[in-house]
C-alpha cells in the first residue's frame, strides 16, 4: 500500500483513509502536463479515484492457443507460428500479407500501409512470432488484421493472459490507460471497513471493495464470472451509496417542522360535484396520499407521476383546495408561461367558484398588473398563484405560503425548487410529471421522493389513431392536413431540427413550404427563438389565430389545444420512444377523433422499426417506457441527465435493478438504527457515501 499523507480538505473533512484516491492525475508517473488533460477528459475527473472509476469494458484472453486450427473466426485468439511467407501489396489499396503456419494451419497477417522494409524486419523467414487478435475469414483462409500483439518468443515479453480492455480517447493507448489504472490500485487503503452487509457479501459470493477493483484492473486468470461478481459489487456500492444518500435527507426532513394543512372534506365535496366528469380511481387515491402528507407535521415531498392525459391539474387542485380551506397559500411553477397561464386558467376555473382568488404571474405582466399581484400574495388575499421562475424571485413575498407545487419537475433544477421552497418555513411540496418512467429508474431519480402514480386514463377520452407513413406520402399528409383545417380543425407538424442547409426536414424548411402549400396562417416555433417569441407564437396557435403549427421538440410538454388533432411527426426515426409518446399526447384532448402521423425516411432499421410499432400498438406511457428503457437503457430518455440523475458511474439500471431494491432496504435500516451514522457500520457508510455519490449535486431533502 502506497500512502500519502496530504493536508485534509477542510471544507470537506474527508475521511485520511481516502486521502491517496483523491490525489490528481499527474501524481502517477507517466502523467505529465500534456498527456494530464488528455486522461482527466477519458476518466471525467482529475483525481487518481476517477481513473479507477473508469473500470474495463470487457477482459480479453490472451492466452496462446495450442495451435492455429484452434482459432475460432469472429474471436479474439493469440496464436503461434513460424513465418511461412511475406507477400507484398500489388496496389496502394492492397495490404502486405504475411503468412504463418504451425504444422495444423496457416494463418495470414494483413497490413494496410504498412513499412514494408519494417514489416520484414519483423517477420524474418522462417522465425517463430505469437500474434494476438481478432480472427477473420477472407477467401476462405484465416487472416487477422493490424494485430493487437506481435512478439518474438525468443525474447520479447509475451502477452498478457487476460487483458483488460478500456474505452479510449485519442491520444491514448489502451496499453497506457491499463498501466496508469494499475499504479492507481497501489492508492488503495488496505483498512477500509466493510460498508455491504456481510450476510450479502457471503450469499453472493462478492469480493471486498478493493478485492473487485484490484481483479477488474488487474485480473490473473481470464474468468468471465469473476468479472461479472466484481462489477456487481461495486455496483452495489454504489446503489448502496446513493441510497443512504436518499435514506438520510428522508430522515432529515422528517425531523422538520412542517404546518399541519387539513383535509376540508366539505370543500372538496363542492370541488368534486361541480366537475363533469368522475376523478378515476387512481386520482382518488393519488390525492388520499397527498392529502394524509399535507395533514402531517413533516413537510410532504412527493412526486405525481403521471402519463399524458392521466389528469395530474386536477389532482394537484384539489392539493391547492386543501390549502386554502386551511388558510394556506399555494404557488405552481411551470417552465413556460404558456404553461403557467394554462394552469391558471384550469385552477381559475375550479376554484374561483369556491371563493378562492387565483392569480398568474409571468414576466410578460405589466408593472400595474404585477405591482397588484405582488401586494395580493404579501397580504393573502390571494390564494393560488401560478407563475414561473418569477416566483421565487426576491420581490414575491407571501402571507402565508403552504404549498408549492411543480409542474415537469424534470425541467428545474434542485435549487430552483429549494429557493422556492425558502419562501416559507418547510411548505409541503408536490412536484408532478407527464413523463412516465421504469419503476426501476423511478427509485433511481426520486429516491429521495415519495411517489404516487396516475396509471388510469379519464373515461371518454378519445384514443389517438397512430399510423406510420413513409415521406415518400407526403403530398398525401399535407392534403389531409389541409381538409382537417377546414373543417375547423389545428395540427401540429413537429420537425427534428431548426435549419440546416443540407437537410430539407427542418421546422423553417418546412414552414415556407406548408405557407405555400396551404395557403392558411401556420405558425412556427423553435428553440433558437426568444422565450416571448415562442410564447406569442405558441399562444396565436392555443387562440387559433394560426391553424398550423409547425415546432421542435419545444412543443413536447404541455401545450393544451383541444382544437388540435393532427400531429405529424417527420423523421419519426430519428426520436426516442418517450419522445414520440409526450408529443403524440399533445393531440386527442377534445372530443374529435385524433390521429399521429409518424413520418419516416425508408428504409427503416430493426431498432426503428421496432420502436414505430410500439408507439402504434399502444398508447400506455407507462408500457412505453419500459420498451425505450429496454431499446436505449437510461439514457438522457427523460432530459434527467442535467439534474444529474442518472450520472451512475458503474450501476447499470437496465442489468442492476435488483441491487437498488436490495441497498435501499439496507440504507433505510442503517440510517434508522444509527441516523447520525456514528456507529462502526454507520461509519463505514461515510466512507462510500464519500467515494460513490455524485460531487455536484447529490440528493437534497429540499
Amino acid at each position: 500500500m502506497c500512502t500519502r499523507l496530504r493536508p485534509p480538505n477542510l471544507a470537506t473533512m474527508r475521511d485520511e483513509r481516502l486521502f491517496s484516491l483523491f490525489e490528481g492525475l499527474d501524481s502517477l508517473n507517466g502523467v505529465g502536463p500534456k498527456l494530464k488533460p488528455v486522461l482527466e477528459r477519458l476518466v471525467g475527473g482529475d483525481t487518481v479515484w476517477d481513473l479507477l472509476l473508469h473500470l474495463p469494458e470487457r477482459w480479453v484472453d490472451r492466452r496462446v492457443k495450442d495451435s492455429i486450427d484452434d482459432a475460432v473466426i469472429g474471436e479474439v485468439a493469440t496464436l503461434r507460428g513460424e513465418v511461412h511467407a511475406y507477400n507484398a501489396p500489388y496496389s496502394e489499396r492492397s495490404p502486405h500479407k504475411i503468412v504463418l503456419f504451425d504444422g495444423t494451419g496457416f494463418l495470414t497477417l494483413a497490413f494496410f500501409r504498412a513499412d514494408g522494409r519494417w514489416l520484414q524486419g519483423q517477420f524474418p523467414i522462417g522465425k517463430e512470432r505469437v500474434v494476438s487478435g481478432m480472427v477473420e475469414e477472407f477467401q476462405g483462409e484465416r487472416q487477422m488484421t493490424h494485430p493487437d500483439h506481435i512478439v518474438d518468443p525468443a525474447k520479447g515479453q509475451m502477452p498478457p493472459p487476460v487483458e483488460p480492455i478500456y474505452g479510449l480517447t485519442a491520444g491514448l493507448t489502451n496499453k497506457r490507460v491499463h498501466g496508469f489504472a494499475v499504479q492507481a490500485l497501489d492508492y488503495i487503503a488496505d483498512d477500509l471497513p466493510e460498508w455491504a452487509d456481510t450476510e450479502l457479501v457471503k450469499a453472493r459470493s462478492w469480493p471486498d471493495f478493493k478485492t473487485a477493483l484490484t481483479r477488474l484492473h488487474a485480473p490473473l486468470e481470464y474468468d468471465l464470472e469473476l468479472f461479472e461478481l466484481c462489477r456487481q459489487r461495486l455496483a452495489y456500492d454504489e446503489a448502496l451509496a446513493r441510497e443512504s444518500a436518499f435514506a438520510l435527507a428522508r430522515a432529515s426532513r422528517a425531523k422538520r417542522a412542517s404546518p399541519s394543512v387539513p383535509v376540508n372534506s366539505e370543500t372538496h365535496a363542492k370541488l368534486l360535484q361541480a366537475l363533469p366528469y368522475k376523478p378515476t380511481g387512481a386520482q382518488f387515491r393519488a390525492f388520499d396520499q397527498i392529502s394524509k402528507d399535507m395533514a402531517s407535521t413533516s413537510p410532504m415531498r412527493r412526486m405525481l407521476q403521471g402519463d399524458v392525459g392521466a389528469g395530474k391539474t386536477l389532482v394537484s387542485a384539489m392539493a391547492a383546495v386543501q390549502a386554502a380551506s386551511a388558510g394556506f397559500q399555494t404557488a405552481f411553477m411551470s417552465p413556460t408561461e404558456v404553461l403557467a397561464r394554462q394552469q391558471f386558467e384550469t385552477m381559475d376555473r375550479l376554484l374561483s367558484p369556491l371563493g378562492y382568488s387565483v392569480a398568474a404571474l409571468t414576466g410578460r405582466d405589466k408593472a400595474r398588473t404585477r405591482e397588484g399581484i405582488l401586494m395580493g400574495l404579501a397580504d393573502g388575499s390571494i390564494d393560488v398563484v401560478s407563475g414561473t421562475q418569477s416566483l421565487f424571485q426576491q420581490s414575491v413575498s407571501f402571507r402565508n405560503l403552504g404549498l408549492v407545487i411543480v409542474d415537469e419537475q424534470h425541467r428545474f433544477g434542485v435549487a430552483d425548487r429549494m429557493k422556492l421552497a425558502g419562501k416559507a418555513l418547510s411548505p409541503h411540496m408536490l412536484v408532478m410529471s407527464a413523463t412516465p418512467i421504469p419503476r426501476t429508474l423511478a427509485q433511481a431519480v426520486h429516491g429521495d421522493l415519495d411517489v404516487s402514480i396516475l396509471d388510469e386514463k379519464p373515461a371518454g377520452r378519445v384514443p389517438v389513431e397512430t399510423r406510420a407513413v413513409p415521406d415518400t406520402r407526403l403530398d398525401e399528409v399535407v392534403g389531409a392536413i389541409g381538409r382537417a383545417i377546414r373543417r375547423g380543425e389545428r395540427a401540429f407538424w413537429v420537425c427534428p431540427k431548426v435549419d440546416i442547409d443540407d437537410d430539407d426536414s427542418t421546422a423553417v424548411g418546412r414552414h415556407a413550404a406548408l405557407c405555400d402549400q396551404l395557403n392558411v396562417p401556420v405558425g412556427l416555433v423553435h428553440g433558437r427563438m426568444k422565450p416571448a417569441e415562442k410564447d406569442a407564437a405558441l399562444e396565436d396557435f392555443r387562440l387559433g389565430h394560426t391553424k398550423l403549427l409547425v415546432a421542435t421538440t419545444v412543443i413536447e410538454v404541455g401545450v393544451d389545444v383541444p382544437e388540435a388533432t393532427i400531429m405529424v411527426i417527420e423523421r419519426a426515426e430519428g426520436f426516442g420512444l418517450a419522445q414520440l409518446h409526450q408529443l403524440r399526447g399533445r393531440v386527442g384532448r377534445g372530443d374529435r377523433p385524433s390521429f399521429c402521423i409518424l413520418l419516416y425516411r425508408p428504409p427503416l432499421g430493426e431498432t426503428a422499426h421496432e420502436r414505430l410499432d410500439t408507439l402504434r400498438r399502444t398508447e400506455d406511457g407507462f408500457e412505453i417506457a419500459e420498451a425505450d428503457f429496454k431499446l436505449r437503457g437510461p439514457g438522457d430518455m427523460l432530459g434527467l441527465k442535467q439534474a444529474g440523475a442518472t450520472d451512475y458511474r458503474i450501476l447499470d439500471l437496465a442489468r442492476h435493478s435488483t441491487l437498488l431494491e436490495i441497498a435501499k432496504k439496507d440504507a433505510e435500516s442503517i440510517v434508522s438504527k444509527d441516523p447520525e451514522l456514528a456507529g462502526p457500520r454507520g461509519g463505514a457508510l461515510r466512507l462510500v457515501r464519500e467515494l460513490l455519490t455524485p460531487r455536484l449535486q447529490a440528493p437534497t431533502s429540499d
